[in-house]
C-alpha cells in the first residue's frame, strides 16, 4: 500500500519539479573556474595607453599637397597637363598671354634698352659738362686771384704816389712861405731905399712861380687820393665781379650734378623695371615647383582669365616621409614626451589589436612621437608621429589623408589596477612614465633619411 502511494507521488509533476537538476554541480564547477580565472587575469600585465584618431600626412611641410599659383595676371593660351599625369620639377603646366596693356607691345624689351642707352649716353654728356664746369670754376678762382693781385700792387704803387705827391706839395708850400716872406722883407727895404723897383719886381715873379707850384703840386696830390680812391674801387668791383661769375657757375654747376644724380636714378629704375620684364616674360609659363602628381586642376579651358596669385591646379609630391597626425586630450599631453612609443592601426589594413598586449596585436605598426604642438586645436593637441626604426616599416599603400587610430604606450599594470582606474576615472600611472629610459629624439629619424636620400642623389 506504501509502495504504490510512494509510486503514485513521484510521478506527480509538482514533485518532479522539486527534484534538483544533475548539472547544477557541473554549472557551479564552471562559474568557480570562471571565477578563478578572471582573478589570474586580473593579475596579468597590461600596458597603459593613450588612444587617439587622425590622419597621415607628411613630416615635411614641402612634401605635402600643395597648390600652384600663378605669379602675375594672364589669359590661360595652352594646357600641357592633365589630371593625374606625373610632372618633374620644371614641367610646364600652362602658358599665360598678358591682359594689361602696359605689356602688349611685343618690343617692350628692347625700346626699354634703347631708353636705358639714351639716358646712360646723356649721365655720359651730364658728367662731362659737370666736369668742364669744375675747370671754369677754377679757372674762375684763378683769375680773380690774379686780378686781385694786380690791382693790390695798383692800390700800393697809388698809395706811394700819394705819398710822394705830398711830399712834393709840401715842399711847394714852403717855397711858397719863404717867397712871401722875402717879398714882405724887400718890400720894407725898399721902403727904406735899400732895394729897388726892378729887385721887388723880381721878387714878385718868385711869389708868383711859387705860388703856380704849390698849386700844381697840390693839383697832382689830389689826383694821385683819386687814383688810390678808383684802385680800391677798381679791385673790389673786379672781385665782385668775379665773385658773381664763380657763384653762377657753381649754381650750375651744382644744378648739372642734381640732373645727374637724377638721371643715375631714372636708369637704375629702368634697368631694375628691365629686370623685372626679363623675369615677368619667364613668368608667362606655370612651371611646377617640385616632382609630383597633378591631383586636380582648378582652372580649366582656354582663354580663361587668372589673377595674380590665383590657384590653378593641386601637386601632391612624389617623395614623402610619411608621419601620422593624432589629437591627444590636453589632460594627456603631459604624459607624452618626445620619442614615446605609439602603436597605429591605418583604415583599410586588416589587423586583430590588443591595445593593452601590443605584442599580441596583428596589422599594428609601430611609430614615435617626433613633434609635440604647444598649442590647442579645438581643445585638443596634435602630434606628428614617425615611423619606428626599430619595428616594421609602414605599408607603401597607405595614402596621404587616410584614417589611423593610435594609441600611446606607456606603464606596465596589472588588469585590476588598469580597470579600477579607467573606473574612478583617474589619468594612467604618470610617474612610472616619466621613468622611461632611452627615449631617442625622433624628430632625427625624418631629418637623417632626408639627408641619406641627398647623398645618393
Amino acid at each position: 500500500m506504501n509502495y504504490h502511494s510512494d509510486q503514485h507521488a513521484r510521478d506527480l509533476d509538482s514533485v518532479k519539479l522539486l527534484v534538483t537538476p544533475g548539472y547544477t554541480k557541473l554549472l557551479s564547477y564552471w562559474l568557480l573556474g570562471i571565477f578563478i580565472l578572471f582573478v589570474m587575469i586580473s593579475f596579468l600585465p597590461w600596458t597603459q595607453n593613450i588612444n587617439s584618431t587622425g590622419l597621415v600626412t607628411s613630416f615635411f611641410p614641402s612634401e605635402r599637397p600643395q597648390g600652384i599659383e600663378t605669379v602675375i595676371a594672364g589669359r590661360v593660351e595652352q594646357w600641357y597637363i592633365r589630371e593625374g599625369q606625373q610632372v618633374n620639377k620644371g614641367d610646364t603646366i600652362l602658358l599665360l598671354s598678358e591682359v594689361k596693356d602696359k605689356y602688349f607691345d611685343p618690343n617692350l624689351l628692347k625700346r626699354t634698352s634703347e631708353q636705358i642707352a639714351s639716358k646712360e649716353a646723356a649721365l655720359s654728356s651730364t658728367k662731362d659738362k659737370s666736369a668742364s664746369l669744375q675747370k671754369q670754376i677754377k679757372a674762375l678762382q684763378e683769375a680773380l686771384r690774379l686780378n686781385k693781385g694786380r690791382y693790390e700792387n695798383k692800390i700800393k704803387q697809388s698809395a706811394l704816389k700819394v705819398q710822394s705827391d705830398s711830399i712834393d706839395c709840401i715842399a711847394a708850400k714852403n717855397d711858397y712861405e719863404i717867397a712871401k716872406v722875402r717879398l714882405k722883407r724887400d718890400e720894407d727895404l725898399k721902403e727904406k731905399g735899400l732895394k729897388s723897383e726892378v729887385e721887388l719886381e723880381g721878387r714878385r715873379l718868385k711869389l708868383q712861380e711859387s705860388v703856380a707850384k704849390l698849386l700844381s703840386a697840390e693839383n697832382k696830390w689830389e689826383i694821385s687820393k683819386n687814383d688810390w680812391v678808383n684802385a680800391i674801387i677798381e679791385r673790389n668791383a673786379i672781385e665782385s665781379e668775379y665773385m658773381d661769375k664763380i657763384a653762377k657757375a657753381e649754381s650750375e654747376f651744382n644744378s648739372t650734378l642734381t640732373y645727374y644724380y637724377t638721371t643715375e636714378g631714372e636708369i637704375s629704375k629702368m634697368v631694375n623695371e628691365l629686370s623685372n620684364l626679363r623675369i615677368r616674360n619667364g613668368m608667362h609659363a606655370v612651371l611646377a615647383p617640385q616632382d609630383g602628381f597633378i591631383i586636380k586642376t582648378i582652372k580649366s579651358g582656354i582663354g580663361e582669365t587668372l589673377k595674380e596669385g590665383e590657384q590653378v591646379a593641386s601637386i601632391m609630391p612624389s617623395h614623402i616621409h610619411k608621419a601620422v597626425e593624432l589629437y591627444v586630450k590636453a589632460m594627456d599631453v603631459p604624459l607624452i614626451t618626445l620619442g614615446t612609443k605609439v602603436r597605429l592601426q591605418f583604415d583599410g589594413w586588416p589587423s586583430l589589436v590588443f591595445s593593452g598586449w601590443p605584442d599580441m596585436s596583428f596589422g599594428t605598426f609601430g611609430g614615435k612621437v617626433a613633434v609635440i604642438d604647444r598649442l590647442d586645436t579645438k581643445g585638443k593637441y596634435r602630434i606628428l608621429v614617425v615611423p619606428d626604426e626599430e619595428d616594421h616599416p609602414w605599408p607603401p599603400s597607405v595614402q596621404l589623408g587616410s584614417g589611423v587610430y593610435g594609441w600611446a604606450m606607456l606603464s606596465d599594470v596589472p588588469i585590476f589596477y588598469e580597470l579600477w582606474r579607467q573606473q574612478n576615472g583617474f589619468p594612467p600611472d604618470f610617474v612610472s612614465n616619466l621613468q622611461k629610459e632611452n627615449i631617442k629624439d625622433a624628430y632625427d629619424i625624418p631629418q637623417k633619411e632626408k639627408a641619406k636620400e641627398k647623398e645618393e642623389e
